[in-house]
């Protein structure tokens, strides 16, 4: 019997990092977790295409320009006010702010500075404009259970020996 190949309506599971230019680790995820290939699931910067025909055990590094990953810093969506019109929950560094624009769009801005009194929010994602390296280690291929294609996104999986649930 052949190992199972990434292909579409296959179930994977992985463990991931992702480096900056720098090589300092701006994200990782060493719990598996899980997807069905080919459903509304998008991988970062082509690494659907980078991980196809894979097996378990497989590893694949790619490197992405910014634009392939979180895009360019779009200077667009930073601004900077008063800190007194900015309430209180929101005045930390790193803190989440929920917008709405004039045709009812929702964007996540982050409280980027803090400094003289300003507040810097920023819409760009935090890794918008860098040039990153995405680490993927494939640990499971199989076929998909019936409904495992309607779970929207990544998501944690039970492994054998792993205390993570679906």
């Amino acid at each position: 019997m052949s190992e199972e190949k990434v292909q579409p309506g296959k179930y994977v599971a992985i463990r991931y990092s992702i480096r900056d230019d720098a090589g300092n680790v701006v994200e990782q995820h060493d719990l598996p977790v899980g997807f069905v290939y080919g459903s509304d699931t998008e991988l970062i910067g082509g690494m659907d295409q980078a991980i196809l025909g894979k097996v378990a055990g497989d590893t694949v590094e790619v490197e992405l320009k910014p634009q392939e990953a979180f895009g360019e810093h779009d200077p667009a969506l930073t601004f900077t006010d008063d800190i007194e019109n900015v309430p209180p929950q929101f005045r930390r560094v790193g803190a989440e702010v929920q917008m709405q624009n004039e045709a009812g769009e929702t964007r996540t801005f982050y409280i980027s500075r803090i400094e003289d009194g300003k507040v810097t929010v920023d819409g760009n994602h935090p890794l918008a404009g860098k040039a990153l390296t995405v680490r993927v280690e494939i640990l499971e291929v199989r076929d998909a259970k019936p409904g495992e294609e309607l779970t929207s996104g990544i998501h944690a999986v039970n492994m054998p020996g792993s205390s993570t649930v679906n």
